[in-house]
């Protein structure tokens, strides 16, 4: 019988040791890209935290958790999230996640926020119809040229991808998140605009990469313009050819 999985917060030096092997094997990204020690030390002191998925003393995931400020409110800013390899969509990702919500509602949060690659279907699906996210705006280059691209990419020779980010407003005690938590499905009703993404954006990187590369900016100027009219997007509709991000009117 499989061992469950555990969810509990990072702790130990061997632990966040292991939060950094893990980002090295999930990303791919150089040394200078990635969160050392130090720095999930640190954010504990200054009221954050990384909550780790274990299989007996086995990190296969965390979640990393930083206080940010809007104002005077105190919210969550969730930085990273990595799960291994042999453990993805087996919902590790999701009990973090809601670990996570829980966490940051008994210190009296009720917001959290990060971001996503707009071209990427399952990150999509994930934060909009698993996790119940709100999108509102859009980050043009967010880290930089070429910050954090599959290294299983690069032999696509696409120089120059920007890293175009979506942000997530996950507004924790919202009817719809509230319903989501408790596994209870909430309907969205008929969107006012749809935006179109690729199934696998990967497979276009490596088949086609100057398409690829048309196809993100084309997404960026969709979504630009869907919220400089007002729109924001609340679901994600999932198809072997055409998946589509539905956007609503807000309110």
């Amino acid at each position: 019988m499989a061992q469950p999985v555990e969810i509990r917060q990072v702790k130990t030096i061997e632990d966040y040791n292991a939060c950094v092997l893990l980002q090295r094997d999930v990303f791919g990204l150089p040394d200078l890209e990635i969160s050392p020690r130090r720095h999930l030390i640190v954010s504990e002191q200054a009221g954050g935290w990384t909550l780790g998925a274990f299989v007996g003393d086995e990190l296969v995931g965390f979640v990393h958790h930083l206080a940010a400020m809007r104002g005077n409110e105190i919210f969550g800013y969730s930085h990273m999230m990595a799960v291994a390899a042999e453990y993805q969509n087996k919902g590790v990702g999701a009990q973090l996640k809601w670990a996570q919500r829980a966490r940051a509602l008994s210190e009296g949060r009720d917001f959290i926020k990060w971001t996503f690659e707009p071209v990427k279907a399952r990150n999509a699906h994930f934060n909009l119809n698993r996790l119940g996210v709100v999108v509102r705006s859009y980050a043009v280059n967010f880290y930089g040229t070429d910050y954090g691209k599959d290294p299983a990419e690069h032999a696509g020779g696409l120089p120059g991808m920007d890293s175009d980010r979506l942000f997530a407003s996950w507004e924790l005690n919202s009817s719809r998140v509230r319903a989501l938590s408790e596994q209870r499905e909430v309907s969205v009703g008929k969107p006012d605009d749809v935006i179109e993404i690729s199934n696998d954006f990967g497979a276009l990187v490596k088949s086609d990469p100057a398409a690829a590369k048309a196809e993100a900016l084309r997404i960026r100027e969709e979504f630009l313009r869907a919220f400089a009219a007002g729109l924001v997007c609340r679901a994600f509709e999932r198809n072997e050819k055409r998946p589509k991000y539905l956007l609503y009117k807000e309110g």
